[in-house]
């Protein structure tokens, strides 16, 4: 992420097919103040605040678990099915500390490590690294993870002595390959970690930005979990305000402490943020949350917008792609059902100087897939990010590519 902003810094006017930011033709003040006084009636009118309280939910340092806990239930319910106690959930300061927290959490020596589907999202392997935990790769293949290779590598890590915790993944529009489980494969997933006593991590920033009917897309696994296998970790910032950075965790699983009590593990997660960031800034929590209000908890309906212009984009986008790259012109790229990202494979290497070349002599972003992972094949892959940019600025940022691409065949 930091080589991918020296470039930008390098060359401001280049387009970029490399950020995955929400696009920003939406944004509005106003709405934040909007937001803000929503909440503020919320709690004044619903809840029975004093305006004395509710100056100070907004003003004053809040609970470690997040003041708008009961919202984020309410908001998983009507967007994906996910029925959580409010106290299960910790809120955090954006989806990158709750997966620090689980990590920190699931460590207890050095044979603990966690297992991650190939290729995986950098701030995974990043928490990772700041727990001294090792990350396990897994094989994503075609159809989003490699059931048979999971199992595989969770039995040879218990072989060598050490301890899988869990297995993170994107069910939905992988960031970075735009890959999606179908239903079947979410039902094997969970049998899995049930007989291998495996947690599952979920990470779902992208649930709602399917090509379709957003009705129609496969529940989330923690939608599914009866067991509490799923640990559910969530952001706003693509579907609230990135600005806000707020997430949050679902953590259901009781955790057995020595003198055989029980608690949640979002309360062992709270402990921890405790000594990290002692909580997340009510401000930002507040305007997420006047946001969920204004739009009756569905995020699905805050974004119906946003929905519609990354469907477009991604559809222009793999229309141009076909149209530039007939079949047999040794170039190719999966087709994801949502989301903000798609992979491109090329019959030539791509490093981070040819992503110099491009950005420099082609006016184009876009980022080397050998970033997410050590497989051979990602040498030869690039990942394109549809969410920032116009159907026009899509327009173009696919001729400047074809024209990169076919510079380096006809090299």
């Amino acid at each position: 992420m930091n080589f991918l902003n020296e470039v930008a810094g390098r060359y401001p006017e280049a387009l970029s097919l490399a950020a995955g930011r929400p696009h920003e033709e939406f944004f509005e003040i106003a709405d934040i103040h909007r937001y803000l006084e929503r909440y503020q009636r919320y709690l004044t009118e619903d809840q029975g605040y004093s305006p004395e309280q509710a100056r100070r939910a907004f003003f004053q340092y809040g609970r470690t678990k997040g003041i708008i806990h009961e919202l984020v239930a309410r908001n998983l319910a009507v967007d994906e099915r996910i029925s959580a106690e409010p106290e299960s959930i910790v809120v955090t300061v954006g989806c990158q500390e709750a997966m620090f927290l689980v990590l920190r959490a699931l460590r207890r020596d050095e044979r603990d490590v966690v297992l991650a589907v190939a290729p995986t999202y950098v701030g995974l392997t990043g928490a990772a690294k700041l727990v001294d935990m090792p990350v396990l790769t897994v094989p994503g293949g075609p159809g989003g993870i490699d059931l048979a290779e999971l199992a595989a590598a969770v039995r040879g890590a218990r072989a060598e002595g050490l301890r899988p915790r869990a297995c993170y993944l994107l069910a939905d529009h992988s960031n970075p390959s735009g890959l999606s489980l179908d239903l079947p494969t979410r039902h094997a997933l969970l049998e899995l970690a049930e007989r291998e006593d495996l947690l599952l991590l979920e990470d779902n920033p992208y649930g709602v930005f399917a090509s379709g009917d957003p009705a129609e897309r496969p529940p989330t696994l923690k939608a599914l979990d009866r067991r509490r296998r799923v640990v559910h970790l969530g952001s706003y910032a693509k579907t609230g305000l990135p600005g806000a950075r707020v997430g949050f965790v679902v953590a259901d699983q009781l955790v057995t402490a020595a003198d055989g009590t029980q608690s949640l593990l979002a309360d062992e997660l709270a402990k921890l943020k405790s000594m990290l960031t002692v909580n997340t800034a009510p401000i930002a929590q507040a305007v997420i949350a006047g946001k969920l209000l204004e739009h009756e908890g569905s995020l699905v309906r805050a974004n119906a917008r946003e929905i519609a212009l990354y469907r477009e984009n991604l559809a222009h986008l793999l229309t141009g792609l076909a149209a530039a790259f007939p079949a047999g012109s040794g170039v190719g790229w999966n087709t994801p059902s949502g989301g903000f990202f798609l992979v491109v494979s090329v019959p030539f290497e791509v490093d981070d100087a040819l992503l110099e070349t491009s950005a420099r002599d082609y006016g184009l972003l876009w980022t080397p897939m050998h970033h997410f992972t050590e497989a051979p094949e990602a040498r030869h892959q690039l990942r394109l990010a549809v969410s920032l940019l116009t159907p026009d600025q899509i327009t173009e940022g696919l001729r400047r590519l074809t024209r990169l691409i076919n510079d380096r065949l006809d090299a």
